[in-house]
């Protein structure tokens, strides 16, 4: 089943912070365990250790997720639950390795710790998670409203354009030719850059050939079975890059 995701690290990273923030106030007001004495000052300590023991373990999970889109440029409900998985896995063993610190002196062995505190905290975060990671959806698509910046190598080399009116990009050597609709009409500009800098900078285009991006958005239908059509233009693609077009 394919899934909408936004690959973007930084729109990630403030789910993190805001999620890390949720993760120290439960942790302040709701005090999910009790071993012995634990006043206000030692479970500030422990609420702030926790909550960013989440900030590191989703920013990690933000940039693992950017690379691997990079590379299948497509997410499936499998890809998203490996996700969360890995998510719940590292952040049980941080914690887990923090609950039975000094500072907390926890007694539960880590099977004891998993059903009786763990398995609260995933039930109670992960609704939240699925909500602010469908929310980062929405920041992409205002994101892609808003013109964006290509820049090449040299200073002078700048191009601004909205995303919807780019079809592709495609290596000329040392350059990249900008295929773009003005008026309906198809122009194109060189700058000096390469498609992999182009790729890390805009996660929305596909790479479709070693010598070809595409905006998806201008993916019109297949020519032939290695050729598609974009608005105003074809474009060969290579066997290795197919499979990123068969969800489209």
């Amino acid at each position: 089943m394919k899934l909408k995701i936004n690959p973007s690290i930084e729109h990630h990273t403030l789910v993190a912070i805001v999620i890390a923030l949720w993760a120290f106030l439960f942790g302040i007001l709701g005090r999910p365990f009790e071993h012995g004495y634990m006043d206000l000052k030692i479970w500030l300590k422990v609420s702030t250790l926790f909550s960013v023991s989440f900030f590191i373990t989703y920013f990690i999970l933000a940039v693992i997720q950017n690379r691997l889109y990079q590379v299948i440029q497509r997410w499936n409900i499998l890809y998203e639950v490996l996700m969360y998985l890995l998510l719940h896995t590292t952040y049980i063993a941080l914690t887990y390795f923090l609950y039975r610190s000094t500072l907390i002196k926890g007694i539960y062995d880590f099977s004891e710790y998993f059903f009786k505190i763990s398995i609260n905290i995933i039930f109670i975060v992960t609704p939240i998670i699925i909500i602010a990671r469908k929310y980062t959806i929405k920041l992409l698509n205002k994101t892609k409203e808003e013109k964006i910046t290509i820049k090449g190598d040299n200073k002078l080399d700048i191009f601004i354009i909205k995303p919807s009116d780019l079809i592709c990009i495609s290596n000329a050597q040392n350059y990249v030719e900008i295929f773009y609709l003005e008026k309906d009409e198809l122009h194109s500009k060189l700058i000096r850059s390469s498609l992999k800098k182009i790729l890390n900078d805009f996660n929305f285009l596909m790479q479709i050939h070693r010598s070809h991006l595409i905006n998806p958005y201008h993916f019109k239908s297949w020519k032939d079975s290695n050729t598609i059509t974009l608005s105003k233009i074809d474009l060969p693609v290579s066997k290795s890059y197919k499979n990123n077009l068969l969800d489209l």
